[in-house]
């Protein structure tokens, strides 16, 4: 190229590099966040990134009109994400903003890479009207015609209100950075004038609203370097389901983490910790419903799903979080093809009016269907208790287990022991708790040992690593 094709073309580059400019991108540093091209570097493997439509642009004629798109590889895979920049128009989204998220999704589905979104946005561009609530609209259908097909993460690393926030919302795993990552349907200053209720962005829908109120972050970080591992380690369980295990790991002795008293709690991921390769779980959810614990670990080098009670919290009962939150879990694993574990300590749904009327039944009918629906190997060990209602809906052989196995001191049954004595005692009969009872009628398949717990689970693993999934039905991974 001549000499001013070359000015022109390095000229135009470096717009698009300045964005919103360098006092808008001073700004955005003192607020403590990094730009967007800097998350680009920062997320992805060192130089692999290659950027999509970077000239394109809206009528008001914004570098990249506030949005980058692009490819790039993590863990040395491909993925497809798009990086809103706050400095450009404070990362709004208009109609050509929207476009360039929906042209890489398209790809992405084509080419069946991750779609991930470091979303830092004002919302709907006020000044396209229609045209930018038309282009949510279209992100929000691809959002949900690719869901369980690819998978779909949300990096909130600014704030997103409104009905941008719903495409978060319809993605499979949202990370969230205290302090500067908000999501809400309504900002404080409209909810000011409408309601006269005074809340901060953070109070309204901070990290540690979604982290431990609604449910919907996944995983949260202290800083954005954070975050981004922690979606490097959620797409190697994805990405490398296979894995070779390092030889000479022992795993702690399994026995020692359960008390000797059936009313005595524990917690379970400590259980997990000594089934799983190197004692080493990867949580999802920590702080929401920790009644239930789900979890992605390795066995002999694969990637399992834990679905968990957890008598530390709740005595491990089932509640309406815990359903939703288990529900959506073993839905993902379905949809990508995760065998899952589930270690069962439970006594039952968590009776009471509050949960009746709030729909516990139409959110526990939610956690048999995703366990119905699944298939996946599945394989249920009762550590403790398996009682009633969740007994049948934790994975039980009834609604589709492919092994189910107890421990030798497990507890099955339609009810605790002390519920059922005095009402048997005034039927004259007597009811057997014992798992080699069920074991005999066939409801479960074996009793085992604590200690042969991680060679039980792996050997059975291994005998369905062929099962047929001709019958498997696609389905999306559906908010819950």
């Amino acid at each position: 190229m001549d000499l001013n094709e070359q000015t022109e073309f390095e000229g135009r580059l470096e717009s698009i590099r300045l964005g919103g400019g360098e006092e808008k991108q001073k700004a955005q540093r003192q607020r403590g966040k990094l730009l967007a091209r800097e998350r680009i570097d920062q997320l992805l493997d060192e130089n692999s990134f290659s950027e999509l439509f970077r000239f394109a642009t809206g009528k008001d004629h914004l570098p990249g009109d506030g949005v980058v798109t692009g490819i790039g590889k993590i863990n040395d895979r491909y993925v497809c994400l798009y990086a809103q920049d706050f400095t450009v128009a404070g990362g709004t989204l208009g109609s050509m903003h929207a476009k360039k998220i929906c042209s890489l999704m398209d790809f992405a589905y084509e080419q069946q890479m991750p779609i991930i979104g470091l979303i830092d946005s004002g919302g709907a561009r006020i000044q396209e009207g229609i045209e930018a609530l038309h282009g949510y609209g279209e992100i929000f259908k691809r959002n949900v015609h690719y869901s369980g097909k690819v998978p779909q993460l949300s990096i909130m690393l600014g704030p997103c209100a409104g009905g941008a926030a719903y495409s978060p919302a319809l993605s499979d795993a949202i990370f969230m950075v205290k302090r500067i990552s908000q999501m809400f349907i309504t900002g404080p200053k409209v909810l000011q004038a409408i309601s006269g209720e005074t809340m901060t962005s953070e109070e309204l829908g901070g990290t540690n609203v979604h982290e431990t109120k609604s449910g919907l972050a996944h995983f949260v970080a202290e800083t954005e370097e954070e975050a981004f591992e922690q979606v490097r380690t959620f797409l190697s369980y994805l990405q490398e389901k296979t894995i070779k295990v390092r030889q000479g790991e022992k795993p702690q002795e399994i026995e020692a983490c359960l008390p000797k008293s059936e009313c005595d709690v524990y917690n379970v991921k400590d259980i997990i910790s000594c089934i799983a390769d190197e004692q080493q779980l990867f949580e999802l959810s920590k702080g929401y419903a920790k009644n239930m614990v789900t979890a992605f670990i390795r066995l002999n080098g694969e990637t399992v799903g834990v679905v968990a009670n957890n008598p530390l919290h709740l005595a491990g009962c089932i509640d309406i979080d815990a359903s939703d939150k288990g529900a959506r879990f073993v839905r993902f694993c379905h949809c990508f093809s995760i065998p899952i574990l589930v270690l069962e300590d439970v006594s039952g749904f968590i009776p009471g009016k509050d949960q009746e009327r709030k729909g516990l039944l139409r959110h526990g009918a939610k956690l048999i269907y995703a366990f119905a629906e699944a298939t996946v190997p599945k394989i249920t060990v009762i550590l403790r208790k398996a009682y009633g209602g969740a007994f049948v809906a934790l994975n039980s052989k009834g609604i589709g287990a492919d092994f189910v196995a107890a421990w030798p001191g497990a507890s099955i049954a339609v009810m605790g022991r002390q519920s059922t004595k005095s009402i048997l005692a005034e039927m004259n009969t007597t009811d057997s708790h014992s798992p080699y009872e069920a074991a005999e009628q066939g409801y479960i398949d074996d009793v085992i040992c604590p200690q042969d717990t991680r060679t039980y689970v792996i050997d059975r693993f291994a005998c369905l690593q062929h099962k047929c999934l001709e019958d498997k039905r696609h389905s999306g991974n559906m908010p819950m």
